[in-house]
């Protein structure tokens, strides 16, 4: 796999990895008819083709030429020294195998400037929680309205310190 920038080509094959890897982490969560109703929105081609130009961000797959095995989407903040990690998955079929952390250090180094790299990560995400555990973050509070409040989803809110 290798690491690029996302471009408009690649935004069916980001859904489907979406969708793939929210199936598989939180159909037992929030059942599948749930998972679909967030997919269907958060992870629509015009979702995705709006974080792709949004200004002070980083949107980058991996790539081994035939599929996408991962996904990770960054943006600064208006405090200048955060980013927010909004996205960063693995394909299921590809998880365990040290993708996650090269997407993870790929986004950290595109943001040179920044002291701060926060995230939200669902409480019952237990694999996600011990990533980012291991990757040097630490928990900082919680939320009720992960990723807007049109599904009033609760989660965790993980901090990491930059340089």
């Amino acid at each position: 796999m290798f690491l690029r920038t996302a471009s408009d080509r690649d935004l069916p094959a980001v859904r489907a990895l979406l969708v793939e890897t929210w199936h598989a982490t939180y159909d037992s969560i929030y059942g599948a008819a749930k998972v679909t109703e967030i997919t269907d929105d958060w992870h629509s081609i015009a979702s995705l083709k709006a974080r792709l130009v949004r200004p002070n961000s980083e949107f980058i797959v991996a790539d081994d030429g035939k599929n996408l095995g991962g996904m990770a989407y960054a943006a600064a903040t208006s405090e200048p020294k955060i980013v927010i990690l909004h996205q960063l998955y693995v394909r299921p079929a590809f998880q365990r195998r040290g993708l996650g952390q090269l997407l993870l250090h790929d986004i950290e180094d595109s943001f040179p400037d920044a002291r701060t790299i926060r995230l939200e990560v669902e409480a019952q995400n237990l694999a996600a929680i011990a990533f980012y555990r291991k990757n040097g973050f630490a928990p900082q509070g919680d939320i009720v309205n992960c990723g807007g409040s049109a599904f009033a989803i609760p989660a965790l809110v993980y901090e990491k310190r930059l340089g």
